[in-house]
């Protein structure tokens, strides 16, 4: 029996993710590029991951750079993160950032804001898996809500009330 990949990666899909741009000193230029593939790792030491694809023009830049820095995306930054996910030009011209100490620009208006030193590069399949250690963090609470990936396109959550008897749940629009 073969392993049917298309259906594997319509599988996954069924997670929904949250989307953030990272963004390091490329060659020429700051550069950036759309993940969904966002996590946390270890609060003692503060360390986060991302993956990109080894195939990736932008994989060289990212694995080579001392750093990077992490923009969690809200709902509005949709046309910004469809630019930065797809293959072709990734410069940050006409993207509204802002300065940070590391170097590699934030996009300005992000829910949450992380700026990493390159810990590690772990091999991973078809993919390269970078670990960051968390030198400096910003959360903005009034950015709106996030922007997500689920079943192939983006979304929004909307927060809310959690519902009565039921602690710290969130409610989802329909949308």
């Amino acid at each position: 029996m073969s392993f049917d990949s298309r259906a594997f990666r319509n599988a996954l899909g069924a997670f929904p993710t949250g989307i953030a741009v990272m963004t390091a000193a490329g060659p020429e230029s700051h550069i950036g590029i759309t993940v969904n593939s966002f996590t946390s790792v270890s609060l003692d030491p503060p360390l986060v991951l991302w993956c990109i694809h080894t195939d990736s023009r932008r994989y060289k830049a990212f694995t080579e750079a001392p750093g990077f820095t992490v923009s969690i995306l809200a709902s509005g930054h949709k046309a910004v993160s469809s630019r930065l996910a797809g293959p072709g030009e990734h410069n940050l011209d006409g993207i509204d950032l802002i300065p940070t100490e590391l170097g590699p620009p934030a996009l300005a208006d992000s829910l949450a804001i992380f700026e990493c030193a390159l810990e590690r590069v772990v091999e991973g399949g078809d993919h390269g898996i970078l670990i960051g250690r968390v030198l400096r963090f910003a959360r903005n609470d009034d950015a709106g809500a996030p922007l997500v990936y689920f079943q192939g396109r983006y979304g929004a959550l909307a927060q809310g009330n959690p519902p009565d008897g039921v602690a710290g749940r969130r409610v989802t629009d329909g949308d």
